[in-house]
């Protein structure tokens, strides 16, 4: 799901351990036009696994379907998580199958929380939040706080009346600025980011046309300063795809992975098995430790320079360079 730090991530490259929770919905609340946010707990009232700002979790989604969530709850609080859900009308159907069928009571399948986009230590930071892009900054704020660090945070959507957990940001007071659409306009991130801020760290999450803005006018800024999240892949420039020779050599197996394969599938087919979920780049579940070989790199998560340093790999979607006939993956 993001763009970030190997320092801040939690790597898990090439984990096979996949606990599923089961857990209750406690409550269902509607947080704003399109937005519900779900607090769940264990049945036998058992405390949660920990977790950190920035992680999210696996929901089970009918039979077959894993979509990724945010959490959005104190971490603190080890007696409940918390999920806020857009109903997405153009996506995969995973948020409309919440929306339609979970209410207080239901039971439903999760995983263990990944963090991505973990929150490094800083005296100062400058949180961007477009939409349902609020829910991993939440708990940064209450981190952030906890710790005396200095932030402000720009929150924009389309209009009030979908903006999320308005009611959780109003006692953070001015640190906070509001920006519905449709009554103040567009951000002007090139003029907020036009003075380098010393010892700073940006963490936006929303929508890809924010992010790109966000990126922009944080180019002048140091290197690694911008933490980035995304919920859907970034368009990576990429050639086509070719055939390569791929070892798996824990598993001490070699195949070739054709065009139009991922090496997650060849992985499968030669029954290697390695957690995966999203299948695009975005939730970090398939990270592989890469032995030897160049990768063409189309995940959503690497920066620069970790896709320059090449020590792991999102099989479900990245490959061997056109020159590279073979990588060897700790598999």
């Amino acid at each position: 799901m993001t763009t970030t730090h190997a320092e801040t991530r939690d790597r898990g490259a090439g984990s096979t351990a996949h606990e599923i929770l089961t857990l209750r919905v406690v409550e269902r609340h509607n947080q704003s036009d399109g937005v519900i946010a779900l607090t769940l707990e264990r049945p036998d009232g058992q405390p949660l696994p920990e977790w950190t700002p920035g992680a999210h979790i696996d929901v089970h989604v009918g039979q077959d379907a894993v979509r990724q969530y945010s959490l959005c709850s104190d971490p603190a609080d080890n007696t409940h998580w918390r999920v806020g859900v857009l109903n997405v009308a153009d996506g995969r159907g995973g948020s409309r199958l919440l929306h339609e069928t979970v209410h207080e009571g239901s039971t439903i399948q999760i995983g263990m929380p990944r963090n991505n986009f973990g929150l490094a230590p800083s005296p100062r930071y400058r949180f961007v939040a477009g939409g349902i892009g609020i829910t991993p900054i939440l708990p940064m704020l209450r981190q952030a706080t906890r710790d005396g660090a200095d932030w402000t945070l720009v929150y924009g959507g389309r209009s009030r009346s979908s903006m999320a957990f308005l009611d959780e940001l109003a006692p953070y007071g001015a640190r906070v600025q509001f920006v519905p659409e449709d009554t103040d306009g567009r951000v002007d991130f090139a003029s907020y980011f036009a003075e380098v801020q010393a010892d700073t760290l940006v963490y936006a999450c929303g929508p890809e046309p924010l992010l790109r803005v966000v990126e922009g006018a944080t180019e002048h800024w140091p290197e690694g300063s911008l933490h980035l999240e995304r919920f859907a892949p970034k368009v990576v420039e990429h050639y086509a795809d070719a055939a390569f020779e791929v070892t798996f050599e824990l598993s001490g197996v070699t195949s070739t992975v054709p065009a139009g394969k991922s090496i997650l599938e060849i992985a499968e087919i030669n029954g290697i098995s390695i957690d995966s979920s999203c299948r695009e780049g975005t939730c970090g579940t398939c990270e592989t430790y890469l032995l030897e070989g160049d990768v063409d790199h189309r995940d959503s998560i690497l920066t620069s320079a970790e896709r320059a340093d090449s020590e792991s790999m999102f099989i479900c979607v990245s490959r061997a360079k056109r020159d590279c006939p073979r990588l060897v993956l700790e598999l």
